[in-house]
């Protein structure tokens, strides 16, 4: 699931929190980057329970609608399609699920402002309303309505951000804001893959998809680290009548951390490090600083090609 775009981003942000602790030790790095990506999977596992929290708040509204109707003697018939929505209730008795939100103290209780607001939203919007009045509803009809869900009422919902922020402090995590669209688009990928057949026991996806990205993840973080004044003096010979000190912290770890994968991953090529790097500049520097380590970086490189010291399976032209 955390794919190496992902992995980037994290090793720049642990390292922005190490260089701001002169007493740190790499090992602690290591153990927050570590930590960095299993609140990230957290994070995965309580977006789809959220499945299972919508609807039995859902069920919750029902009752309480069936109970008022009754109370005031008045005609009422309640509509259950929701709330017995087979791939919510997949996802209800899903084995690994529950099993990981088990163990990792997972749940909505302290996010349930965030549950009622979505419901408020959801029952006002076109497309559950033709859900609900379908003649008949398949499998396929009613995971293509949690996609939905997952894709339009989530993404950048403020009531959620709000939420996730309140239970970041409340369990000890971080990253869940800045974390939720890149796990909500995998979750809309998980959710794609469920199959009515496979009930209980339908696989997720795993943190990594395979020990290469972790060990990836581990190394890159070691070598910023252990070359960083190294990668610090090929910067500063590279500044043109820019003083040292004026380089802004983070792009300094940018610029770093892109050095280090470009010296020692031959592997990936070179212009897919220079557009990932670019496109963390462009997201976490300062207004069109990218520009500048764009500069800086493509200097170096043709620095290290005249001395053919460029390791990487693809050079910038001349």
């Amino acid at each position: 699931m955390i794919n190496r775009t992902l992995i980037r981003i994290k090793v720049v942000q642990t390292l922005f929190g190490y260089y701001q602790n002169e007493e740190a030790l790499p090992s602690e790095a290591r153990k927050q980057l570590l930590r960095s990506f299993a609140d990230t999977y957290d994070l995965y596992m309580l977006l789809l329970d959220f499945a299972s929290a919508l609807t039995l708040y859902a069920d919750e509204q029902l009752q309480e609608r069936i109970a008022r109707s009754q109370a005031t003697h008045t005609s009422f018939t309640p509509n259950r399609r929701f709330i017995r929505n087979r791939f919510a209730e997949q996802l209800f008795t899903n084995q690994r699920l529950r099993r990981e939100l088990d163990e990792r103290h997972l749940s909505w209780e302290a996010g349930m402002s965030a549950v009622k607001a979505v419901y408020l939203t959801l029952v006002q919007t076109p497309w559950y309303k033709e859900y609900m009045e379908q003649p008949e509803c398949t499998y396929e009809d009613d995971k293509r309505l949690w996609r939905k869900i997952y894709t339009e009422l989530l993404p950048g919902n403020e009531a959620m951000l709000t939420a996730l922020e309140e239970m970041e402090l409340e369990l000890d995590h971080f990253t869940w804001v800045t974390d939720m669209d890149f796990v909500l688009s995998y979750v809309v990928k998980s959710v794609r893959k469920f199959r009515e057949e496979e009930g209980v026991e339908q696989s997720l996806l795993e943190m990594f998809d395979s020990e290469d990205d972790l060990q990836f993840a581990t190394s890159l973080l070691q070598n910023a680290i252990e070359h960083r004044a190294e990668y610090n003096e090929l910067i500063d010979a590279h500044l043109k009548n820019w003083d040292p000190e004026r380089v802004a912290c983070m792009d300094r770890i940018i610029l770093i951390t892109a050095l280090a994968e470009i010296m020692n991953y031959p592997d990936i090529a070179l212009q897919i490090s220079l557009n990932e790097y670019i496109e963390i500049a462009k997201e976490y520097s300062g207004d069109k600083n990218y520009f500048f380590i764009n500069g800086i970086l493509d200097g170096i490189i043709r620095q290290l090609k005249r001395e053919d010291k460029l390791p990487k399976a693809l050079a910038l032209d001349n």
